[in-house]
């Protein structure tokens, strides 16, 4: 039996993965609080170019959106912290963040 993805549950866990509120993800996602609240309520999936949009508030592909479960076994316990603490960063903290750490590298 083959089981439906279900893209508003998944939009409700990275929610609360990442502590955001609806309308903190309509504010990141750049859509209306009113289109976000619509569509859980309703329980509609996003269109694509609300998925993409989606997508880019959280800080993630489309591709990370569908991926459930570990997203690798290769990465290291550390590396793994850091993504997930770079993808609640707000997109200017991002860009911070990434100036920091290439400035540590090129110490090396």
């Amino acid at each position: 039996m083959k089981s439906e993805f279900d893209a508003i549950k998944r939009i409700k866990d990275l929610c609360a993965e990442r502590h955001y509120s609806y309308y903190e993800l309509a504010k990141r996602s750049n859509i209306a609080y009113s289109t976000l609240n619509s569509m859980i309520l309703k329980n509609n999936s996003p269109t694509l170019p609300t998925l993409y949009k989606l997508c880019n508030g959280f800080g993630i592909s489309i591709l990370q959106f569908f991926q459930i479960g570990p997203k690798s076994d290769a990465l290291l316990p550390e590396q793994s912290e850091c993504l997930k603490l770079f993808s609640i960063l707000t997109p200017e903290d991002q860009e911070l963040a990434l100036t920091y750490m290439k400035g540590l590298a090129h110490k090396l």
